[in-house]
């Protein structure tokens, strides 16, 4: 058993006197100083070789928390079993540091396994061995508390109980109200049905059903936090797909979103998505535009609401709602293929405003895509319309800073001056502005090749 002290455990080696056989006062013997110091200077490599000796055997007891955590969404008794229905966080720096790593355990697995309707959960810490077995002095990371601050009261460690509550899974129905219906074919399973039902906090047993749902968003929204679901301005929209089990119809959670209802004066609201998530059991399956299409149309219906935005959406939201919104406006008398190349119009952004809530932003991406797509960019004159029209949209940061800078002449000092110029060089404007636009145009070409393959 080894007792190691703080500056060993850190990597830190202790700090050794070692003695010289310079500026030695009178009466002192060379001789056995330099003997002392080459004893010091042995003992001194002998302590670094067992502190670097130490780290390699610490180490073995760091785990990747993204790999040890195994999460299920079980139907049946033998999934439990089954390592083919686990799947994995894509973050848990939220619960376990930028790192994301936990100390103090070989083999680590933690198990979060939860019900596919009702989410009854299952919470299992196991590992193969622990650092306290082997070192004193040394504490593990407390790797339960910090799941237990995110998942609600309420769940089991037994497994056998949790198989138990697989029985009740018939009794659970979804949430709300129904909104939409769809299939979705599978080559092993044939036509899936799935449902999206529009819940809020006042059902039944609702608050803690999402209590257990938005656990989820730890682990596969990177910035993501819980929302205070007591507010009657959220809206909750769920995704379920039913399935047969001994002859009964079940049903699974898939996925859901939140939206906040703002006020707009005078009698408006603006509805902005706040989280989003499709379950990974189940992505890319296109259940995310099913979602978003539904939701969209429901607010669509609502004469009070004034549009419909999202609150700081990620890169893949942003590509997500380009696709349901082009899909929505292709159909609309404004943004006829023969109206796209005379450049965006206060029609179209009426029209998109009054029929589908769509604000002026979002519709000048919607027509930048259908006027790509009814563009022949092979015709040179053709294409350099169609660049320079998106990129006087894309230029627009780039002439707010050219204003900045002319602010900036009339009271800074010469060197500071040159130093904010250096920062808004003309050239490398130019350089991002094309990069910018490339990857724009990619972007809105996999939506045109996605849009081509659903008609």
């Amino acid at each position: 058993m080894y007792c190691l002290h703080a500056d060993t455990i850190c990597g830190l080696a202790k700090n050794y006197i070692l003695f010289s056989t310079e500026a030695q006062g009178p009466g002192s013997c060379p001789d056995s100083a330099g003997l002392l110091g080459q004893h010091s200077s042995a003992h001194q490599c002998a302590e670094m070789a067992g502190v670097n000796t130490m780290e390699k055997k610490l180490a073995e007891y760091k785990c990747d928390t993204n790999e040890a955590i195994c999460l299920k969404l079980v139907r049946f008794p033998e999934d439990v079993e089954d390592d083919g229905t686990t799947f994995h966080p894509e973050y848990s720096h939220q619960i376990y540091g930028d790192d994301e790593v936990a100390f103090g355990y070989k083999g680590l697995q933690i198990q979060l396994f939860y019900t596919a309707g009702n989410l009854s959960t299952l919470f299992k810490v196991k590992y193969s061995s622990k650092v306290t077995e082997m070192f004193d002095c040394v504490e593990p990371d407390d790797i339960e508390g910090k799941i237990r601050g995110i998942v609600p009261a309420g769940f089991t460690c037994n497994s056998d109980d949790f198989i138990s509550l697989l029985e009740k899974e018939a009794n659970f129905k979804p949430f709300g109200t129904l909104l939409h219906t769809y299939t979705v074919h599978s080559e092993e399973a044939g036509d899936l049905a799935y449902q999206i039902h529009k819940a809020d906090v006042t059902g039944p047993g609702f608050q803690e059903y999402h209590e257990r749902l938005q656990t989820f968003l730890m682990w596969f929204i990177e910035t993501a936090s819980f929302i205070d679901a007591d507010d009657d301005r959220w809206d909750f929209f769920l995704v379920f797909e039913k399935y047969n089990k001994d002859g009964e119809t079940l049903y699974a959670t898939v996925g859901y979103m939140t939206v906040y209802n703002y006020y707009v004066y005078p009698d408006k609201t603006r509805p902005r998505v706040s989280q989003m998530l499709i379950l990974p059991p189940f992505q890319g399956e296109g259940h995310g535009a099913q979602l978003l299409e539904a939701v969209h149309r429901f607010y669509c219906s609502l004469p009070k609401v004034q549009d419909i935005t999202a609150e700081d959406p990620s890169e893949s939201y942003v590509k997500l709602r380009d696709y349901v919104l082009v899909k929505f406006c292709q159909g609309l008398p404004s943004f006829a293929v023969d109206k796209l190349h005379l450049g965006f119009s206060a029609d179209m952004a009426k029209e998109a405003q009054d029929k589908l809530k769509i604000n002026k932003k979002h519709a000048r991406r919607v027509y930048e895509i259908l006027r790509l797509r009814a563009t022949d960019m092979s015709d040179e004159d053709k294409a350099r319309a169609y660049r320079l029209e998106v990129k006087k949209r894309l230029f627009g940061p780039y002439r707010k800073n050219q204003r900045e800078l002319t602010k900036m002449r009339k009271c800074l000092r010469p060197e500071e001056l040159v130093s904010h110029m250096d920062q808004m060089d003309t050239q490398t404007q130019h350089e991002e502005l094309e990069k910018s636009y490339q990857v724009v145009v990619e972007d809105y070409r996999r939506i045109i090749e996605r849009i081509a393959t659903q008609a």
